[in-house]
């Protein structure tokens, strides 16, 4: 089952959902803003089936 986790865009500020995996232990992707389209790289863990961390950054263009 997926967890979903709320964060803020960095270049728009928009509150963004995301469905994460808890299966996987840690994961790093880029996944384009549905609001601004600008791209953030995301990268979180998980520990026990749940979110130990979480980081949502801009990537320089």
């Amino acid at each position: 089952m997926e967890i979903e986790h709320f964060f803020q865009c960095p270049f728009c500020f928009s509150e963004i959902s995301m469905l994460l995996d808890p299966s996987v232990s840690d994961q790093e992707y880029i996944e384009d803003c549905e609001v601004c389209c600008n791209p953030i790289q995301i990268s979180y863990g998980m520990e026990n089936g749940e979110l130990h961390w979480f980081n949502a950054s801009g990537v320089e263009q």
